[in-house]
């Protein structure tokens, strides 16, 4: 059974750690050629440890399937490299996302699938961390 003080405790944690060192959470990103099979987000600033994930999107900006995900670093990174894990083709969009490292089996594996709540997306002000771009 999940103990609703420990969620709390969680929040408010995420929460106040995001505006830690006056560290807004962000990911930096630009469209580019994923034909060699990764996509790189030049910097991401993340509020505790988690994952840059990934995801298909369209037009509606809504988040789809992930495609590749990798670990972050509480704080500023640098050059993160996803590698994708199904072709993506020019003109594609894929929305680059920060996710936290909470609510998992284990703690350093990724566990998110479309939905769930293992480590799941984090949010600054009520609104997704994100950044979308296109696959040249």
């Amino acid at each position: 059974m999940t103990n609703p003080f420990a969620l709390a405790a969680v929040a408010i944690l995420l929460t106040g750690a995001a505006h830690a060192g006056g560290m807004t959470p962000k990911v930096e990103a630009m469209s580019q050629d994923m034909s060699g099979g990764s996509i790189i987000a030049t910097a991401v600033t993340a509020p505790v440890n988690g994952w840059l994930v990934v995801h298909r999107t369209a037009d509606g900006m809504k988040p789809g399937a992930v495609v590749a995900h990798a670990p972050l670093m509480a704080g500023e990174n640098m050059h993160v490299v996803a590698l994708l894990t199904e072709p993506v083709a020019p003109g594609d969009k894929l929305m680059l996302m920060v996710h936290g490292e909470a609510g998992g089996a284990a703690t350093g594996i990724f566990e998110y699938s479309l939905g769930a709540k293992e480590d799941g997306p984090i949010k600054q002000d009520g609104k997704l961390v994100m950044r979308v771009v296109e696959a040249e």
